[in-house]
């Protein structure tokens, strides 16, 4: 018989979060969520007022976790260089209190022009923006503290869709939340292959990746390969799920969010990482694949069929 295990999940409000708690709680984890705000619905889920800034909180709610999984982020991409690296901190503490195994759902931004087009588990990272600095001294934290016996995971992605999708491009900017598709606004040139992340398969691979714990280094980093689509392929895909043949494929109007980013930090921020849709890059899966010995992936077809049914798109 298996002995009970706890996940705490940090952030559990957000996409990453809440599939988390899902998948690890259909794994047989006791999950454990802590907020600033709590839910109506429960689901299952022991559910903790607090703030990831307060370390005080943090610790108390880590006490007999087996797992924590960091999946906190400043809403709308606000004041990331004071809050991202202090509660990193916080959950390292916590980590190192209880003996928990810390899972960090990772980016492609901590890596610049000299990992690309293929970016390996040990690619340099050299990031080109202040954001991709903080995401590449989170990875650096971890590291030192498995040094000191913390343990961690890192499961690298690519820009999310899902249900329940946070910031993100798909939702924020090929497709406008709350309204029937009609046309895809696509960031770069319509041949131009990017790396996508469907939220649940990523929880469900943190899962997977978890059930084998003691198989994993102490610093462990795994790249989440996901779907590699280009324009016209991600069109084709969204005019077969909303059976509609007649959606438009346009370009993105970068020369408008330059008139509106002065007065929008999300629309700022995402200017920012413009070069992702200028460079090739994607995510050698080939280690993740070889360890669940399968790809975790869902068709896209249904990933982008239950990402538009979330965002109110059919």
């Amino acid at each position: 018989m298996r002995t009970s295990r706890t996940v705490l999940v940090i952030g559990a409000n957000g996409g990453i979060g809440r599939e988390a708690c899902l998948a690890l709680k259909r794994h047989g984890w006791q999950v454990r969520a802590l907020v600033r705000n709590l839910p109506v619905e429960l689901d299952g889920i022991e559910w903790i007022r607090g703030d990831a800034m307060q370390r005080d909180d943090v610790l108390a709610a880590a006490q007999g976790a087996n797992a924590i999984v960091h999946a906190v982020n400043p809403a709308g991409y606000r004041n990331w260089g004071g809050l991202v690296l202090p509660m990193l901190d916080n959950t390292i503490a916590a980590a190192k209190a209880t003996g928990a195994r810390i899972v960090l759902p990772g980016t492609i931004y901590n890596f610049g022009a000299d990992a690309f087009p293929l970016v390996r588990e040990d690619s340099p990272q050299h990031p080109p923006t202040v954001k991709g600095e903080i995401r590449a001294e989170m990875e650096r934290r971890l590291a030192e503290a498995s040094r000191i016996g913390v343990r961690s995971l890192i499961l690298r992605c690519g820009d999310f869709i899902g249900p329940h999708a946070g910031n993100n491009w798909f939702g924020q900017g090929l497709v406008q939340p709350g309204k029937q598709v009609t046309t895809l606004r696509y960031p770069a040139d319509y041949a131009h292959h990017h790396a996508w992340a469907y939220l649940p398969d990523v929880a469900e691979t943190i899962a997977l990746l978890l059930e084998r714990e003691p198989e994993l280094a102490a610093f462990a980093t795994y790249n989440f390969g996901g779907y590699w689509l280009d324009g016209h392929s991600i069109a084709d895909a969204v005019r077969r799920v909303t059976n509609n043949p007649n959606i438009a494929l346009r370009r993105f109007p970068w020369w408008l969010t330059a008139l509106v980013a002065p007065f929008m930090e999300t629309l700022r921020e995402l200017r920012k990482m413009r070069y992702l849709w200028k460079e090739t890059i994607r995510l050698d899966d080939a280690k993740l694949v070889a360890f669940l010995g399968k790809q975790p992936y869902t068709p896209i077809d249904t990933a982008l069929r239950t990402t538009l049914v979330g965002l109110g798109c059919m």
